[in-house]
């Protein structure tokens, strides 16, 4: 059996637990916004072939398989960043 360690919680997170706990707490708006931003950018709804060479491929295969996921979720997910301005090309 492990040991649980004790959370020792100031005064304003009490009162935050204390309203949670008795069903004070509403879920803000922005919440579900945010939900339905993310499940609306995560839609899958265009196909698309591409060419590219085989080398690159093989290495994002191999990529994929470190990271433990199929290599066109990769693909996508590197898409994705780039367009979003998360991932930036090297200079």
């Amino acid at each position: 059996m492990s040991k649980q360690k004790k959370i020792v919680l100031d005064d304003y997170e009490n009162e935050i637990l204390e309203a949670y706990e008795n069903g004070h707490l509403k879920p803000s708006r922005e919440q579900t916004d945010f939900k339905t931003i993310a499940k609306n950018t995560m839609k899958k709804n265009k196909k698309i072939n591409i060419r590219i060479s085989e080398n690159d491929l093989s290495a994002l295969q191999r990529r994929a398989a470190q990271e433990g996921i199929p290599y066109q979720t990769l693909i996508g997910s590197v898409l994705h960043k780039f367009a979003s301005g998360y991932l930036k090309e090297a200079t």
